[in-house]
């Protein structure tokens, strides 16, 4: 059987501590019975049941499948009972008043600042009306300008705390996931290449002349190409932690884009399609640029079939616009929130970091543009934005 905490956050936690305010409620009454004079011992009873059953109710409802603000709604009974019992009882006015604190405490511990604002002029009606019914006038003023202006400026000032606290915990949250990410990554991504380069090394070291040329090539070209993969994720992980820190700083010049993206293209280890017109100039820092279009190329050879084609056009805003377009299956629905996710777990191939796409938005929002992801038919094209410049320099 589910236990049912009454600590925590979350709409289930906070109806069941409401549901404890009503049991409480309910026991007082019982407790009232035993001195109250005999005209309102019916009028305790009463209260005593409601506040009862509607404990029983609130512990029971699956509040977790409704909306989160929906515990809210147990602000109405609650004012209810205690309108009635300022109104009905002798000193009516002093009892609930804890009652309308706890209330207060408690939306400030479990809702928005908003929702206490919203609550505080409805409680004030049912904290002063029964008193000007009853003609409690010096009780009305001081209810009305001093007790509930009081109890909403408690839970304002408790919902604050509590935002505060949950952004707090967010970013320990954050910064955990980050050092998980990190260990695992490393774990990974850097003991795999070590034991190819490690492998490559000993059988060098241990060849006595039997491997041919192309045997010792193509070692050799394998532990290059993982050597690559740790300065790869050295680089990314160094990025990402300047990202971080603000520490990214850009080196901007005003280039033609065609000859960058053919330099870029041939770093790849397969063949892309180059479609950008010789006339496009574009005002980035030029390793950066390098840096977003072998990322996006390299994803798109690892992820998407051929053709690969990066093509490019102005937007006619001062920006240009370019395509990374392959013919493969696509993203996944369900991962294309994830794509641009720092350590993104949309991409489950063992060759990925998880950084490439997120470091590839951050370096073109620092150009003031921006990366997206669109569906082509078939295969996928990521477009990166980038600040347009004059024309090419001759």
């Amino acid at each position: 059987m589910e236990e049912r905490s009454i600590l925590g956050e979350g709409p289930e936690h906070a109806a069941r501590q409401m549901a404890m305010v009503f049991t409480l409620g309910a026991v007082l009454a019982v407790v009232g019975l035993l001195t109250a004079p005999p005209g309102e011992k019916g009028k305790l009873l009463v209260v005593s049941l409601l506040a009862a059953i509607t404990a029983v109710a609130t512990w029971w409802i699956p509040w977790g499948r409704l909306d989160p603000r929906a515990p809210l709604a147990l602000c109405l009974p609650v004012l209810l009972l205690l309108a009635y019992c300022t109104g009905t009882f002798q000193g009516g006015s002093i009892g609930t008043a804890p009652f309308l604190t706890l209330l207060f405490v408690w939306v400030g511990l479990h809702f928005s600042t908003a929702a206490v604002l919203i609550l505080g002029p409805v409680a004030g009606v049912a904290y002063v009306t029964p008193l000007v019914l009853d003609h409690r006038g010096a009780l009305v003023i001081s209810g009305a300008v001093m007790f509930v202006p009081a109890v909403m400026s408690v839970g304002v000032l408790l919902s604050r705390q509590m935002d505060h606290q949950r952004r707090d915990r967010d970013t320990i949250r954050r910064m955990e996931r980050w050092r998980a990410a990190l260990t695992a990554t490393l774990a990974h991504d850097v003991r795999s290449p070590l034991t190819s380069v490690q492998f490559a090394l000993e059988t060098l070291d241990e060849d006595d002349g039997d491997l041919a040329e192309g045997q010792r090539h193509e070692l050799i070209a394998m532990a290059l190409r993982q050597t690559n993969r740790i300065r790869r994720l050295a680089a990314s992980l160094l990025d990402a932690e300047r990202v971080d820190s603000r520490g990214l700083q850009l080196d901007l010049h005003s280039i033609p884009l065609r000859p960058a993206v053919d330099e870029a293209v041939g770093y790849l280890t397969a063949p892309v399609g180059v479609a950008v017109s010789d006339d496009l100039t574009v005002r980035v820092d030029p390793q950066r640029l390098e840096q977003i279009l072998v990322n996006l190329a390299a994803n798109a050879i690892r992820h998407g079939a051929p053709p690969i084609v990066i093509s490019a056009e102005p937007t006619g805003h001062g920006m240009v616009a370019i395509h990374v377009r392959d013919h493969g299956p696509g993203v996944p629905r369900d991962k294309r929130d994830l794509l641009f996710a720092r350590f993104s777990s949309a991409d489950t191939s063992p060759e990925s970091v998880g950084l490439g796409l997120w470091i590839t938005r951050e370096l073109a929002l620092a150009h003031g543009g921006d990366v997206r992801y669109t569906p082509a038919d078939p295969g996928s094209c990521f477009t990166v934005i980038v600040p347009a410049a004059g024309p090419a320099p001759t």
